[in-house]
């Protein structure tokens, strides 16, 4: 089988493709052919910045070829989703059954593949800021896979103002058809009106701007890899709050819950309330053009690697 992987740090030359022999499943694991493979920014940041070579991690969705020992619900057959850790870009992955989930007959591989990850973490940051009807939504990155479905969140959620931060006005007009009211970019001088949440997937220098775009007694969550300083002073002029948020600890710690929201996705799917966007679907073996999209910060929602 065909794996894409890379020896050194650096930028998205460094990945290759090899050809390798099919894992076996281990206890508890889930042997998937691949059909789609999601690329993100965390896993593309550990390409480039990490201090060592780590297996590529990431969303798969496919059909289960072999089942380990000590798997219960799943069958060879079966068409599944989930994250896996280790190994994702190739077209057999290792899937750990308590991470995994079925695909309804409704949906296809790639949808399954922006809905499950980046539609459970769009869901529980916007939750995570405690939203009311009638609160002013802001949202950074707001094109990308996560961005584009929090936006969605947002306006099912009854906001009065959806706003959808970006690093450049060519995203103005995808942002406002996901349904952002206003759209501002990340070097505006102001992000206008106060807003009630923000809900951040960039963190870096952009936490000072989401900070002062609040109002009074609003909320920040921040769910991003990008890391970065919150000024203290900032939250206390404003009594407002800042709220860290992380899917892999709900799926660890409350694992009902994470059920709950995940049959939550595919209904507000089903009935078009979420609407997965696609920036492209790119042959596995050309992975450094995905990872070139997503570090140029092109996309416009997520980008799927076709095995």
């Amino acid at each position: 089988m065909r794996r894409v992987r890379y020896e050194v740090n650096g930028g998205p030359e460094v990945l290759f493709t090899e050809e390798i022999p099919a894992p076996e499943p281990g206890p508890g694991e889930l042997l998937v052919r691949t059909e789609a493979v999601g690329v993100t920014l965390p896993v593309v940041r550990k390409v480039r910045e990490g201090t060592e070579p780590l297996p590529l991690g990431g969303e798969v969705a496919g059909t289960v070829a072999a089942v380990g020992a000590d798997v219960t619900g799943f069958t060879v057959g079966d068409r599944v989703t989930g994250l896996c850790f280790a190994h994702a870009y190739a077209e057999l992955a290792l899937l750990h059954h308590t991470m995994a989930s079925l695909v309804p007959d409704r949906a296809t591989a790639v949808d399954a593949v922006v809905l499950v990850r980046s539609g459970l973490v769009a869901r529980g940051a916007y939750e995570a800021g405690r939203p009311h009807p009638g609160d002013a939504v802001l949202v950074t990155a707001a094109a990308s896979a996560v961005g584009t479905l929090a936006l969605q969140y947002a306006q099912a959620g009854g906001a009065s103002r959806v706003v959808a931060a970006v690093s450049g006005a060519d995203k103005a007009e995808f942002v406002r058809a996901l349904g952002a009211d206003e759209v501002v970019l990340y070097g505006d001088e102001s992000w206008g009106d106060p807003v009630d949440v923000v809900v951040d997937g960039v963190g870096g220098e952009l936490l000072g701007p989401a900070v002062r775009a609040l109002a009074r007694g609003g909320r920040l969550v921040a769910f991003s890899s990008g890391g970065g300083t919150i000024d203290a002073y900032e939250l206390l002029v404003r009594g407002a709050s800042a709220i860290g948020f992380q899917t892999a600890a709900v799926a660890r710690d409350n694992p009902e819950v994470y059920a709950r929201w995940l049959d939550e996705v595919w209904e507000l799917h089903r009935d078009g309330t979420l609407r997965p966007r696609v920036d492209a679907e790119i042959p596995l073996a050309e992975a450094a053009r995905a990872h070139e999209i997503i570090e140029s910060r092109r996309n416009l929602g997520k980008v799927v690697l076709t095995p």
